[in-house]
């Protein structure tokens, strides 16, 4: 789960050596200066005036002109004595530069002559200074640029770089971390215990191969932690480089797919010959089922890019030597979708599965990340840890950073319990929403509501109130909390029929009161639905099937098995499935239909406190439903 990490930096030189000027740097001031000194030279002086072809002509006519040269269409000249300038009338000019007509004037160079005027004749192609820069820049910019890239190639192959040149994308991508000052170690981690516990045998033996070897002990090559997001794989995986001591090439599974085929498997090898030659070393490979999903499922058969990458890893996996002191770690929350191959034996031994924290896991989280945050007296973070069941390390994370971001906007010095409270509620419901509605929309949802928190009051084995609310947040309307006092880890029959019957509540209730039922109830039904499902076909909980369980909805489409395999029941067979939840949930229904009634007048004065307070927290609930 998620904690405060110390800081984990980049392996790189202890002493650098003091920075050099980049090449291209000097390219770049080489390429100014050429371009300076061609317009320098082609630059007219600031005595030069420019004339229209006629005045120009009228000029050579009075014999004013001393000479001329001819480039092209271009003429440039000289008077005989400096002139004042026709356009500006600001200073005298002795050059002049006019343009040639596009018709050739034949009567031009008898003029000239008529006049004597000194006639020079210019090649009216490029000189050699723009010759030169059309010819021969590009070639310096090409060698340039492949001395760059073949720099950077020798820098990462000799280990003082990251791989990131014009030619290393084929170059593995994995980050190489050493240990700082404050080490991350177990102790770093809270909660945890088991998955520790059969992680610290690992950290033995990459600390004192030897010893191991002695015994005949044989390092388990893979370790796949497994578990849902926020639970702190890659912080473990950290934590057990960190306790080792040793080098930690970290990479996620995206980063070896490229558009060019083999990149992967080129990545692959490069990654893992850097870690046996700093042995012992751990690899590890986060979100790796982005890569190594079963095989023989995409659309491009066996030659795609991510089948060839995972080729490559099984087989690097298999050329580990028994005694080589590299383990490959490797984080998922998608083990279902994994190669059989990639999870044998031989490759990946040892599976390792994160669960979400208990209570006593939560408060030990908690005091992590408020170890830094300025709390109030009256803060409880005993209640907090009980009222985040179902949380990670991640969420428990967000919740004091949320907290602290609601004191702040509320210019508060500390963090109080109210600020955690609504953390909590904007973690879990969302935040408020300025939604305003009518009358009798706002009467239709305090009736809902009331008929869940009723129904969850009376009921034996449901869990226990916390708040309900008609604030709409997120995207509901409303909303009625239960936390339970335990976390469940074994679900009873009676359990979950109470559970759908609290789920069923708000729409019997709309059905009570106003005779007919609203669509606030689909998130409700769709998740009562659900959960009988899986009372029919999963956990035996239905007599007209009896202890049979049907694989239905597991499989994955985009793995194309269920569109593919046959199912392992008839068409009859499935009809009854249909006619078991239907008649499960139908039963449910009127039996809390029953209840309702029964209790009306408890179900009305929960609906008008809702009105006039919004909001009603567990004690509130209680005295109203007479408990």
């Amino acid at each position: 789960m998620t904690e405060k990490r110390p800081t984990i930096r980049p392996e790189g030189p202890l002493n650098p050596e003091p920075q050099q000027i980049p090449w291209w740097r000097y390219l770049a001031w080489l390429v100014v200066l050429v371009i300076f000194s061609y317009y320098f030279l082609n630059t007219q002086t600031s005595d030069q005036q420019t004339l229209s072809y006629s005045e120009f002509k009228i000029s050579v006519a009075e014999e004013q002109v001393a000479w001329v040269r001819l480039q092209g269409d271009q003429v440039v000249g000289e008077f005989r004595q400096p002139r004042m300038a026709s356009t500006t009338g600001d200073g005298l000019s002795t050059r002049f530069v006019t343009t040639l007509p596009p018709v050739q004037d034949p009567g031009l160079i008898p003029l000239l002559e008529q006049h004597d005027v000194e006639i020079q004749a210019v090649s009216g192609e490029a000189n050699w200074l723009t010759k030169a820069l059309i010819g021969v820049l590009p070639w310096i910019l090409i060698i340039g640029l492949f001395w760059y890239g073949t720099s950077r190639m020798q820098r990462s192959i000799g280990g003082l770089g990251g791989p990131s040149g014009l030619f290393d994308f084929g170059k593995s991508k994995a980050k190489r971390f050493r240990q700082s000052d404050s080490n991350l170690s177990f102790d770093d981690v809270a909660g945890l215990e088991n998955a520790k516990r059969d992680l610290r045998e690992i950290v033995g033996y990459l600390k004192d191969p030897g010893h191991y070897r002695k015994l005949g002990a044989k390092i388990p090559k893979g370790i796949l932690l497994m578990g849902p997001p926020g639970t702190g794989k890659t912080l473990l995986a950290k934590a057990v480089a960190g306790e080792a001591g040793v080098p930690f090439f970290s990479i996620s599974g995206s980063e070896f797919i490229e558009m060019f085929v083999g990149v992967g498997a080129s990545r692959v090898r490069d990654m893992f010959a850097s870690a046996r030659k700093e042995a012992p070393a751990i690899i590890f490979i986060d979100e790796i089922d982005s890569v190594g999903r079963a095989r023989g499922t995409g659309l491009g058969g066996g030659h795609d890019e991510r089948e060839q990458t995972l080729n490559q890893i099984l087989g690097e996996m298999d050329g580990f030597d028994p005694h080589e002191a590299v383990v490959v770690l490797a984080a998922t929350n998608r083990p279902d979708v994994l190669d059989a191959a990639l999870l044998r034996p031989g490759r990946f031994d040892r599976k390792v599965t994160l669960d979400l924290p208990d209570k006593k896991a939560r408060r030990a989280i908690l005091d992590i990340h408020s170890a830094d945050v300025p709390l109030t007296d009256d803060v409880d973070l005993d209640r907090i840890a009980a009222l985040t069941v179902g949380f990670s390390g991640a969420d428990l994370e967000n919740l004091v950073n949320e907290a602290a971001l609601l004191s702040g906007r509320e210019n508060r010095e500390n963090v109080d319990m109210e600020s955690l409270l609504n953390a909590r509620d904007k973690v879990v419901l969302g935040s408020k929403r300025e939604l305003i509605m009518s009358e009798e929309e706002k009467n239709l949802v305090a009736h809902h509501e009331a008929g869940h928190a009723l129904v969850a009051s009376l009921l034996p084995t449901a869990d226990p109130l916390d708040k309900v609310t008609i604030i709409p947040r997120g995207r509901s309307l409303g909303a009625t909390e239960q936390i339970p006092e335990e976390e469940h880890y074994n679900l009873r029959q009676s359990y979950v029929r109470d559970r759908i019957g609290v789920m069923l509540g708000g729409r019997i209730a709309e059905q009570l009161v106003f005779g007919e039922v609203s669509s606030g109830a689909e998130e409700d039904l769709k998740q009562a639905t659900r959960l009988a499902r899986h009372m029919v076909t999963h956990w035996g909980m239905s007599e007209k099937i009896g202890p049979v369980a049907f694989r239905r909805g597991e499989e994955h489409i985009f793995l194309g098995r269920e569109m593919t395999q046959q199912r392992d029941f008839s068409e009859h067979t499935a009809q009854i499935i249909d006619d078991e939840i239907s008649h499960l949930l139908k039963q449910i229904e009127q039996e809390i239909s029953i209840l309702l009634e029964q209790h009306r007048a408890q179900l009305e004065s929960l609906a008008a406190a809702l009105l006039e307070k919004e909001t009603l927290e567990a004690d509130e609930i209680q005295a109203i439903c007479g408990q």
